[in-house]
Formats: structure tokens, sequence, C-alpha cells
């Protein structure tokens, strides 16, 4: 059966979504928004921070595995605060060589390091070492930084390096998120790898996942922007809904969005709750039109608890809708039935 997987998303795919959207159900696994390694060993406290679920079993609540997602440059840090992080027992520790961020890249990590092969199997080598046997080490790359001529050598050096996957995002830094993803190019580095590949990038729709798949050669998929768009998109995947979404499933969104606040404002290290739940609401927007009349209303709202008011109220006027129209339909079956 063909694994999916939850996209590490930096800004947006934090515990908290990890949290909503494992539950929801589909996900094989997780990784975490990455944490930056610089030239310093890094306390307990920055990993569980960043990946509460350290501390549950490396599990969410819904029981998905999390992997700790590390980004750096520094073979001897990455190893360091590698073996840090494998103390917390992780279900895995990924590597990030994907993320396209001007900040990032200005100081040689993420992206910008596909530029450089050999120093990708050096860091990759040096976590390997440096973590349990148990404790898989995994990567996440693009294609390269400006082209693809590249990334055979990139995905050849992280699978010599110690990698037990590669998760290959089909875009090119420079690409940033712009269609297409090129999941042709995700074949040529399945061919050229002896260990498993996950497709990711432009998977908004199952029909999406079958031409990644077809195309790419991978049984194993990586959903990121997709699943925040359509938090169901696993379970359409799964059969367990519908392959396209309808309105009537507003209704359970609505619910999620309450409870992603809720949680939200549980969380003491949160802060700025109404800015989450309105990035959430941007990328709800492609798949249901009732988000954004949603998003329009608390657009100027930044008080929480206000705005939580507003979707419980959104939802409780979708319900009681859903009965009037329910009400309505009894009535005239039991017209036809006096007139019959």
């Amino acid at each position: 059966m063909s694994k999916l997987f939850l996209a590490p998303m930096e800004g947006v795919a934090d515990y908290v979504l990890r949290d909503v959207l494992t539950g929801i159900g589909g996900f094989d696994g997780c990784v975490s928004e990455f944490i930056r390694v610089t030239g310093s060993l890094l306390p307990d406290r920055v990993y569980q921070r960043e990946a509460p679920e350290v501390q549950h079993g490396g599990r969410t609540r819904s029981g998905t595995p999390v992997a700790i997602q590390l980004l750096g440059s520094d073979p001897g840090w990455m190893g360091r605060n590698a073996a840090r992080a494998a103390r917390l027992s992780p279900h895995g520790v990924d590597l990030n060589f994907g993320c396209p961020a001007k900040i990032v890249n200005q100081h040689g990590g993420g992206a910008m390091l596909l530029d450089d092969p050999e120093q990708l199997n050096r860091i990759v080598s040096a976590v390997r070492a440096a973590v349990p046997a148990n404790i898989p080490v995994t990567a996440k790359m693009r294609l390269g930084v400006s082209d693809t001529s590249r990334a055979i050598d990139c995905a050849t050096a992280l699978a010599d390096g110690g990698a037990a996957s590669l998760v290959v995002h089909a875009r090119t830094r420079d690409d940033g998120y712009r269609p297409p993803a090129h999941w042709e190019w995700i074949a040529a580095i399945v061919a050229a790898v002896d260990v498993p590949v996950i497709a990711n990038g432009e998977v908004w729709t199952v029909a999406d996942w079958e031409r990644c798949r077809a195309v790419s050669g991978c049984d194993d998929v990586m959903i990121g922007r997709g699943a925040v768009s359509d938090p169901f998109l696993a379970l359409r995947v799964r059969g367990q809904m519908e392959r396209t979404p309808c309105g009537d499933e507003w209704r359970l969104v609505l619910g999620y969005i309450a409870g992603y606040l809720r949680k939200l404002q549980s969380r003491a290290t949160h802060r700025h709750e109404h800015g989450r739940v309105k990035m959430w609401l941007s990328y709800l927007k492609r798949t249901w039109p009732q988000a954004a009349a949603l998003h329009e209303a608390i657009r100027r709202v930044h008080e929480s608890r206000e705005i939580l008011g507003v979707v419980e109220g959104a939802l409780a006027q979708h319900e009681m809708a859903q009965k009037h129209s329910s009400d309505e339909s009894l009535t005239r079956a039991s017209e036809l039935l006096t007139i019959s």
C-alpha cells in the first residue's frame, strides 16, 4: 500500500496544525518544521518546543510518527545536534536540503547546498555516524539551485552518505513553488539510487496523486500545501472520502478550524493565533469558496476569541441551514405521500 507523508512546511505546519491534520487521518508519518543548526549544541528544550511530540513517544495524538528535521551546513555541528535530537527518540532525523528561503540560503543552508554534492555527502555521513542505528536518517532535496544539472549527483551523494530514504521536491530552488512540478526528474532519481524515494510537489487532488505516482515511479508521496488546502486529501487518496470536495464538507472544516484555534489558544508558546487561522483560511479558499467569505469576515479582527466566535457562529448558521433544508425535504415528502 502506498504511504502518505505530511510535509514539513516552515511557518505553516507547526505542531498544532500537524496534530489537527494527522488527527483527521490518512497519514503514515510527518516531519517537524526545520530546526536550524549553526555553531552550537542546541538544548533539549529547542527540540521539545518545535517537536513536542517527542514527549509523547514521538507521535502526534493520533499516533502518527514524527521525524525531527534539522537544517544546517556544518557536518560537525549537524552530527552533534542530530545526536542530541536522537536522545529524545524521534521516529527519524530528517535533513533539509530543499528550503528556498533567502535568509536560509544566504547562510549556505537549505537548497543552496545542492550546488555542492560533496558537502551533502559529508553532512549526511556525519549525521548517520552520530545517530543510533535504530533511528533512520532521511533527507529532503530539490532538483537543484537554478537548474537540474546536479540533481542525480546530489541524490547519489545523499544515498551514499547513509540516507535511508529521499524525499524529492520536484522543483529547483529558483522555481520556488511555481507549477509545474517536474515529476519526470524524480523518476530519473529513482533509477539512480538504491534507497526508497518519496515524491513531493504539486499534489492538490487525488488525480494529481495518481499522476505523480505514474510519472515519478514512486509508490510513496509526501503532501504539503495540498493537505493544508484540503485536510481530507489523504482520506480521499485512501478511498475513505469522496474523491472531489463538496460544499457539505464545509461544516466539518469549520469544526476543525474552531478546534485548531482552541488548541492555539491553549498553548502558552503560541502568539498571534489570528494570523495562523487567517493563513489556513487563505489555503482553504482554494478548495472551498466559503473560506473566502470567512476570511473576509475576520480579516481585520486581531482578537483570537472574537475570531473563534465568528467561526462558531458560521458553524451554527451552516448547521441551521442544513436542518432547515432537511425539514423542507421531509415536509415535501409528507405532502407527496398525502397526495398519493
